[in-house]
Formats: structure tokens, C-alpha cells, sequence
């Protein structure tokens, strides 16, 4: 499985950044609190539920952020997740 790893949040952004280390290397991307909107209808999660949101949907966050990677789209509501840098291979 691959790993994701929280490097804070973005507030301007309105999202929080990641670290995932893939196969092919790692990537940083954003993942908007838009997604985690299930946790506080209306309102911004603290940043415990956003670390435990992103913890519980790792799988799907390393997907959207391999199909980025890829140059694909990845399926609805993902899609929303953004590359910010590829980092390379990182051999883990």
C-alpha cells in the first residue's frame, strides 16, 4: 500500500498537503477539506479530523494522486486532488 504522509495545511488553499510515496516515486499534492465536508456540514474540520479523514482514504488519495501523475483524471469526487511537485523515485 502506499504511503501517504500530511505536510500541513494550505489556508489559502483551503487544503490540506500530502506526501505520497508511490511506486514511481513520491508526489505532493493538495487534498481540499472540500472532500472531508461529511466531517462538519458548513464548517472547516480540525486538523485531527482532517489527518484522520486523510489517514482513512489514503488508498484512494494515492490513486487520484498516481492518475495525476499519469496525466489521467481521476473519477469524481478525486478529481479534485492536485499535483503539486513529483519528487522522483524514492525507493519506498
Amino acid at each position: 500500500m502506499s504511503r501517504i504522509e500530511v505536510l500541513g495545511r494550505d489556508a489559502g488553499a483551503e487544503a490540506y498537503r500530502v506526501r505520497a510515496h508511490l511506486d514511481a516515486g513520491t508526489c505532493e499534492a493538495q487534498v481540499p477539506e472540500c472532500l472531508m465536508e461529511t466531517l462538519r456540514p458548513g464548517e472547516r474540520p480540525s486538523h485531527q479530523e482532517a489527518y484522520e479523514w486523510i489517514a482513512a482514504h489514503r488508498a484512494r488519495i494515492a490513486s487520484a494522486v498516481a492518475a495525476r501523475r499519469g496525466g489521467q483524471v481521476p473519477r469524481t469526487p478525486w478529481d479534485l486532488v492536485t499535483l503539486l511537485r513529483e519528487d522522483g523515485r524514492d525507493g519506498g
